[in-house]
C-alpha cells in the first residue's frame, strides 16, 4: 500500500511541474505580450515554440515521476503518458468546440505526449545507470 501512494505521489509531481510551468510561462508570454490572451490565433513560428515548451516540460516533468518512482520507473513514466495523452485528446475535443485556435496545436500536442514521456524516462534510466 505504501509503494501506491508513492507511486501516485511520483505521477502527480510529474504533471503538477508540467502544469505549473506550462501555465506559468503562457501567462508571461502572454502579460509580454508575446501571446494574445486567451486564443492561438498567432504565427506558426510561435505556436511552434510553444509546442516546444510544452515538450520540454513534459521531458523534465517524466524525469522527475522516473525519479520519484519507488520501482519500474519507465512504467511510471508511461502511465502518466498515457494519462497525458487521454487528457490531451479531450483537451483537443474541447478546444475544437471553442474555436482558441488551429486544431493541428492541440493534436500536436495529443501526438507528443507519449514520445515527450517516453523520452523523460529514458533520459532517467540513462542518468541511473539502467534502474528499473
Amino acid at each position: 500500500m505504501k509503494n501506491i501512494f508513492k507511486s501516485i505521489r511520483a505521477i502527480l509531481a510529474g504533471f503538477v511541474f508540467v502544469v505549473i510551468l506550462s501555465l506559468g510561462t503562457d501567462y508571461i508570454m502572454e502579460a509580454t505580450g508575446v501571446l494574445p490572451h486567451g486564443n492561438l490565433f498567432v504565427s506558426t513560428l510561435l505556436i511552434l515554440t510553444v509546442i516546444f515548451y510544452r515538450g520540454v516540460y513534459t521531458v523534465i516533468g517524466s524525469y522527475i515521476t522516473a525519479r520519484l518512482a519507488p520501482n519500474h520507473p519507465m512504467r511510471h513514466v508511461l502511465t502518466g503518458g498515457v494519462i497525458g495523452l487521454f487528457l490531451s485528446i479531450g483537451g483537443a475535443i474541447a478546444s475544437a468546440n471553442m474555436n482558441l485556435g488551429p486544431a493541428w496545436y492541440a493534436w500536436a500536442l495529443v501526438v507528443l505526449a507519449l514520445p515527450c514521456a517516453w523520452v523523460g524516462g529514458k533520459l532517467f534510466e540513462l542518468r541511473s545507470g539502467g534502474r528499473s
